[in-house]
């Protein structure tokens, strides 16, 4: 069961998703709220938490989330202070019930990641891609265009049209024809 903590605070933060099954973990952990009570609401326990990418609207919580429940963190860059262990381009995680596949889709941040299962139709987007076919900023520190560009298209090779789930870094989750929405990502972010 996929679970959004955030979709209420007002504060600047990210979506934080809490995933629960075999491997009850938080995609994101959010910044400027208290995530931690957010959590015990549903569970006792986290087993990992994943992180999309080091802006601090999806980490600042990180210390807060360690400390309370004794669990570790993956990102791609473990260099980062977020981040305790390295997921390589490719690498397959377990969130919740089911297998994902590690994206590395910069462009919005060297650091980026996306969570893909084919199994359960299910996509952790991060701040690639968003409602709408909007996509990610490319004017902060380490972003660019014609990488993110890249990472757009690598996503949309990658998922399938029958995609059933898109769960963005912020605004509302996708759970009508999101392959449309990162389609049109794509050609969004080719315009000037």
């Amino acid at each position: 069961m996929i679970t959004s903590l955030a979709h209420d605070v007002q504060a600047f933060t990210s979506n934080v998703f809490l995933v629960t099954g075999d491997t009850t973990a938080l995609v994101d952990v959010g910044a400027n709220f208290d995530v931690v009570s957010r959590v015990r609401d549903h569970v006792d326990e986290l087993d990992r938490v994943y992180i999309t990418h080091t802006h601090r609207d999806h980490v600042d919580n990180v210390a807060a989330v360690r400390e309370a429940f004794d669990v570790e963190t993956w990102g791609f860059d473990p260099d980062q202070s977020e981040v305790d262990h390295a997921i390589a381009d490719g690498e397959t995680v377990q969130i919740g019930d089911d297998d994902y596949e590690a994206l590395h889709t910069p462009g919005h941040k060297n650091d980026h990641l996306c969570f893909y299962s084919r199994d359960a139709s299910v996509l952790f987007a991060g701040d690639l891609v968003f409602a709408n076919g909007s996509f990610g900023r490319t004017d902060l520190e380490e972003g660019d265009r014609p990488t993110l560009i890249e990472s757009l298209d690598r996503v949309r090779e990658t998922i399938d049209e029958t995609l059933s789930e898109m769960h963005t870094g912020h605004g509302p989750s996708v759970t009508e024809r999101p392959f449309d929405d990162v389609e049109l990502a794509g050609r969004a972010a080719r315009m000037r």
